[in-house]
């Protein structure tokens, strides 16, 4: 049986991978919007916006941080996933944000604003 430590190192490797993805396709947004890419940045869109919806049906927590905490008692705001203390502890606004900024210029760009 692994242990609470190989546990939770995995649900942080895992928990990690899901966060990039959604970063990744965060900040992919507007780049392809940029390149007229429309079917790929609708996608990207759809995507974290299910995200967003899975998180507003979580009490705005990831669903991992809820199964990494059984096996931790660590609480600091990156106890759960592999990212410096500073950006787990803000990275709803700064990717809100982000995602708030891509979806204006995505749609100012598809009605040729931009």
């Amino acid at each position: 049986m692994k242990s609470n430590l190989t546990k939770l190192r995995l649900l942080k490797i895992a928990h990690t991978t899901v966060w990039a993805i959604f970063a990744g396709s965060i900040v992919a947004i507007p780049i392809l919007a940029w390149m007229d890419e429309w079917v790929y940045t609708a996608v990207l869109i759809l995507l974290v916006l299910l995200e967003c919806l899975v998180l507003v049906f979580n009490r705005m927590r990831c669903p991992l941080t809820d199964i990494a905490a059984r096996y931790t008692e660590d609480r600091r705001d990156n106890f759960d996933i592999y990212l410096p203390l500073w950006l787990a502890r803000h990275n709803k606004t700064i990717f809100a944000s982000l995602f708030a900024g891509g979806l204006v210029f995505t749609i100012l760009r598809w009605t040729s604003f931009i």
